[in-house]
């Protein structure tokens, strides 16, 4: 009898050791899946933040465009001018760091 039962025991740690090699295999397929997920994500990101610049860059100049057209003095036109030069300058400076 004590045989069988260490036959038992032994089945049943055999079955327990492989459900415990399928829950790990699941789980590292599940964590496979959302770290690509994440990178789809993380991608995702980028693409807006930069879109998100393009069209902050694209208001800039329609404002500046806007500002010129309209019925301002060519000396507030110039006083513009040079803040965006201004700005483009620190922009640079700081490119070059």
């Amino acid at each position: 009898m004590e045989y069988k039962d260490q036959n038992n025991v032994v089945d049943e740690l055999k079955q327990k050791i492989g459900n415990l090699i399928d829950l790990y295999e699941n789980s590292k397929q599940q964590i496979n899946q959302l770290q690509d997920e994440n990178d789809k994500l993380k991608n995702q990101i980028n693409q807006k933040d930069t879109e998100l610049a393009n069209l902050k860059e694209k208001y800039s100049r329609l404002e500046l465009a806007k500002s010129l057209a309209s019925s301002e003095t060519t000396h507030d036109a110039k006083i513009k001018i040079n803040r965006i030069v201004r700005e483009i300058d620190n922009c640079i400076s700081l490119l070059n760091k």
